[in-house]
């Protein structure tokens, strides 16, 4: 499950953080070694009373000596800032994420069949899920951001004080996990902040949910695609999936203003909200509250249960609705009927991959050609905007890519 709903950014906290880093740096490899030790072998005590094995502790701890520094490097840096709403969508909702989403709803039917049957969770829903949580597996293949899941949770407790008591819990859980015997400390890994697996369930969640559906008698979401699923379909059944129902409806507004608050869809359509693509709303008794995440001017949306029941998995209303997004172009939708607010011509999945590329050319983007745009991507931009004399906004745009092709 993903971290972020577990581990939120504590900013009042961060000087504390970076001092507290600091000063072991400052002391050097030795001291800050020695200290960690100190607190690796203190904190045994802690984790036997909560019902884990001396031997396994001394087993997961055998070849960790020191922290990683490449964990507390990610925990200061995650970004603080609000990405607007198009920033958001476009990296995780495109024709690339789709395409290979509808590639796995085939290579996985029979499994996606069972899982459906078993726990009434849309099969879409899940692929979404499984490619925003880690585009679909293909993250676990990348060392530079899997870690050790012990390492990088006992770095947390012990060097971050903003995350300590998150990183102590999910530590004895990830220990737990390894007594179960579902994985061993070789295999265990996970993002720089304990989400593991196909789907990035942090350690208490994967003791809550996670699931054998493959039946060879381990819940292994690292290299069981039917168990990852499984799990995560079992996660969004225990928080109340009402089966065959959906996330909910994209809608167009009446003018003036309405009401807020919960209301059935039926009051809604009374009120002159209707489905954007001039479908009628299926079960009008349903209650739905009405989001527009881009203001007015953007898509509206009416959110039913469901939409509630995906934030059990992230605790945000952008990634439930990238979810539900994704999962219904997955399904086959044309996608929205009015467009995000977006300053500039939208590239293609491919054309963004080759905005990176031709930067790459110039000598200012140095990163991976993913299609994604992040930090590094944006500062490229602005480099590239500056050398050429135009506005420094950092948009992957048309208008930015037809200048490079020139150049």
């Amino acid at each position: 499950m993903s971290v972020r709903n577990a581990a939120k950014r504590f900013t009042s906290v961060i000087a504390a953080a970076s001092l507290s880093l600091a000063l072991l740096m400052q002391a050097g490899p030795a001291f800050a070694d020695a200290g960690f030790r100190q607190w690796v072998a203190g904190f045994r005590a802690t984790a036997v009373q909560s019902g884990v094995s001396g031997a396994l502790y001394d087993q997961a701890f055998r070849d960790i000596r020191d922290i990683d520094p490449v964990v507390l490097e990610k925990a200061r840096t995650q970004p603080e800032f609000t990405a607007p709403a198009w920033d958001y969508f476009d990296n995780r909702v495109h024709d690339q994420s789709v395409a290979v989403g509808q590639q796995m709803a085939k290579k996985w039917k029979p499994w996606l069949d069972k899982i459906e049957a078993r726990f009434g969770v849309d099969r879409y829903i899940l692929l979404a899920i499984w490619s925003m949580e880690s585009n679909y597996g293909e993250i676990l293949k990348r060392d530079d951001i899997m870690r050790n899941v012990v390492r990088s949770l006992a770095t947390l407790a012990y060097a971050d004080p903003k995350r300590a008591k998150f990183a102590r819990t999910q530590l004895i859980a990830a220990l737990k996990i390894l007594q179960t015997g579902d994985i061993d400390e070789s295999h265990l890994s996970g993002s720089w902040a304990g989400a593991m697996g196909h789907t990035q369930f942090i350690p208490t969640s994967y003791l809550h949910y996670a699931v054998d559906m493959d039946g060879n008698g381990k819940r292994d979401i690292w290299n069981s695609v039917p168990d990852a699923l499984a799990t995560a379909a079992n996660l969004l059944k225990k928080n109340g999936w009402q089966a065959g129902k959906t996330w909910g409806y994209e809608v167009t507004l009446p003018a003036g203003k309405l009401p807020g608050g919960s209301k059935a869809l039926s009051q809604w359509q009374a009120l002159g909200v209707v489905r954007a693509n001039g479908k009628p709303f299926k079960n009008g008794s349903d209650k739905a509250t009405l989001k527009v995440p881009d203001g007015r001017g953007g898509p509206a949306f009416l959110m039913v249960k469901n939409f509630s029941v995906i934030k059990a998995y992230n605790n945000a209303d952008k990634y439930a609705l990238a979810v539900g997004l994704l999962a219904d172009e997955i399904a086959g939708s044309s996608g929205l009927v009015q467009d995000w607010k977006r300053p500039f011509t939208k590239l293609t999945f491919e054309e963004r991959q080759e905005l990176q590329k031709r930067l790459s050319q110039h000598g200012l983007y140095d990163g991976k050609f993913d299609g994604k745009i992040g930090d590094g991507s944006k500062s490229a931009i602005m480099a590239f905007q500056a050398k050429a004399g135009l506005t420094q906004d950092g948009y992957p745009s048309m208008e930015v890519l037809k200048w490079l092709r020139q150049k």
